[in-house]
């Protein structure tokens, strides 16, 4: 999962950029990146690292220009290295710089024929400069100075018919402008804003409706699947239908756990959402335990605050804080590694052992992955005082691989695969556990916009749709990724261009 920002402004958009990035950075905290365009010249900063840690005041200062774009990373494929981190960036045509939120499916076949008829160098294993290069060879094909928007829409056609998978885009062209597109299922998220100033229109895009409100620009819609959104650099906003079967159908795991509560997302509150689920899984509860003996409801910080909040309501029960989070800890979810996620559970929460003592109580959590997290949560329970801890999660469980851009590739890493849920309680240790089903899931999230018919649940049921997964890729995907865990880390050489925007210290 990645953040993505583009803006075309009338000023200089870097600070706008870095604070959009900023309250993304819950999508991303591998990599953060930068690119602006001033004079014709693309100016670029992008490390390993938070968003706090990447840019700093040298850097911020050469990133000028009243267009440019911006990335926060976490990787679903390929490595961990800075050679990785985006924006990517082409010299040919005009000049391109990209960002992407998703996966493609299809990227394997896409390969070969990036070669052998774009005739154009791969340099790393990211589907996302793979994207790019298909993008860029599309683009070549028009022959005037400057492109219309009629041209960006034919290219963004063809690059429709040629990829699969999920992905929001964003790119800004040199002399041109920024072009932003999503996926024809609308898997990934991508919201448009307008922000009014006396020098004229501003537009920017973004993954989450939150960072248009926290840089002054005004919501305007979400940018529907298959649409294409063409900002020139004069600031003119055209947009265009370039899919030819268009469909709504959102990765609903954005509502269950990736999105900030703030955000608004094809036309979903996600706190709305979650204060659905926390109603219908409390429902579930009153129903199927009424035998247990719960003296008190405590969430697992943050995600599943507002659901536990809604359990406590439905069932009449005290709500209580009974972890405190540690804020400099990364999500152990998206920390590469299972070593790494254990060794961060203990420094990430620590327990108020008062509301533990002598207690029966009911932990919940948003999703339960691969396990590890919630056993040693409910260990610190234990270890607290409680006399039984019961466990609740906000999502059904996770049985299958995601390939559309969350780390869940290996059905093997998956606590719920091939496993009923008395045998999940036992490995994590829990007294009893609960997991929401799938159509309250899916109920919770639409309660808030009946017009979505099908939402990406692909992790629950195996659906997968796009149409085009078989055991053959999902195999594929799951070496790729042992091999790329297992490779050490090389730090890259620093491009040209990055060399020229940074200071020699």
């Amino acid at each position: 999962m990645c953040g993505i920002v583009g803006i075309v402004g009338k000023t200089q958009v870097a600070q706008s950029l870095y604070d959009g990035l900023t309250v993304l950075q819950h999508r991303g905290q591998d990599a953060a990146g930068i690119i602006t365009i001033d004079h014709n010249r693309f100016n670029l900063r992008k490390a390993n690292g938070l968003v706090r840690d990447v840019f700093h005041t040298r850097h911020m200062k050469r990133l000028s220009g009243t267009m440019g774009i911006g990335h926060v990373r976490y990787p679903t494929a390929g490595t961990s290295s800075s050679a990785e981190a985006q924006p990517f960036y082409v010299n040919s045509p005009f000049g391109i710089a990209f960002a992407h939120n998703g996966n493609l499916t299809n990227s394997h076949d896409l390969q070969e024929e990036v070669f052998r008829i774009a005739r154009r160098h791969i340099n790393t294993s990211s589907d996302s400069e793979l994207l790019l290069n298909i993008f860029a060879h599309e683009l070549q094909q028009c022959t005037e100075l400057t492109v219309s928007a009629e041209e960006i829409f034919k290219v963004v056609t063809r690059v429709h018919k040629k990829i699969r998978g999920a992905y929001a885009v964003v790119a800004a062209i040199i002399g041109q402008g920024v072009v932003a597109f999503r996926d024809p299922h609308g898997i990934r998220p991508l919201a448009l804003g307008k922000r009014i100033t006396e020098m004229g229109e501003e537009y920017m895009v973004a993954s989450e409706s939150v960072a248009l409100d926290a840089v002054g620009f005004t919501f305007i819609r979400d940018v529907a699947p298959g649409e294409a959104v063409f900002i020139s650099e004069h600031g003119e906003l055209h947009t265009q239908q370039c899919a030819e079967h268009p469909s709504t159908s959102p990765c609903v795991f954005e509502y269950v756990y990736f999105a900030r509560p703030d955000s608004f997302i094809d036309g979903v509150s996600v706190y709305a959402s979650r204060v659905n689920m926390g109603r219908k899984l409390g429902e579930k509860i009153a129903r199927e335990w009424a035998d247990k003996d719960i003296d008190v409801v405590i969430p697992i910080p943050e995600t599943s605050m507002d659901v536990a909040l809604q359990i406590a309501n439905t069932l009449q029960l005290p709500y209580r804080q009974g972890f405190v989070k540690n804020r400099y800890i990364g999500r152990t979810f998206i920390m590469p590694g299972q070593t790494m996620r254990k060794q961060s559970v203990r420094r990430k929460l620590n327990a108020i052992s008062s509301e533990f003592r002598g207690k029966n109580v009911l932990l919940v959590d948003d999703s339960i992955v691969r396990g590890t997290t919630s056993g040693q949560i409910i260990e610190m329970a234990r270890e607290s005082g409680a006399n039984k801890v019961y466990f609740a999660s906000a999502a059904p469980e996770i049985r299958f691989p995601n390939v559309y851009g969350i780390d869940m590739p290996s059905a093997n890493e998956l606590i719920a695969y091939g496993r009923e849920i008395e045998q999940i309680a036992d490995l994590i240790q829990a007294d009893g556990l609960i997991f929401q089903d799938i159509k309250d899931l899916v109920e919770a999230v639409r309660e808030e916009n009946p017009e979505i018919q099908r939402f990406e649940t692909s992790v629950f049921d195996g659906s997968y749709i796009t149409a085009d997964i078989d055991q053959e890729y999902l195999e594929r995907i799951d070496l790729a990724r042992g091999e790329s865990s297992q490779a050490p880390v090389v730090q890259a050489e620093l491009s040209n261009l990055e060399m020229h925007n940074m200071d020699n210290d």
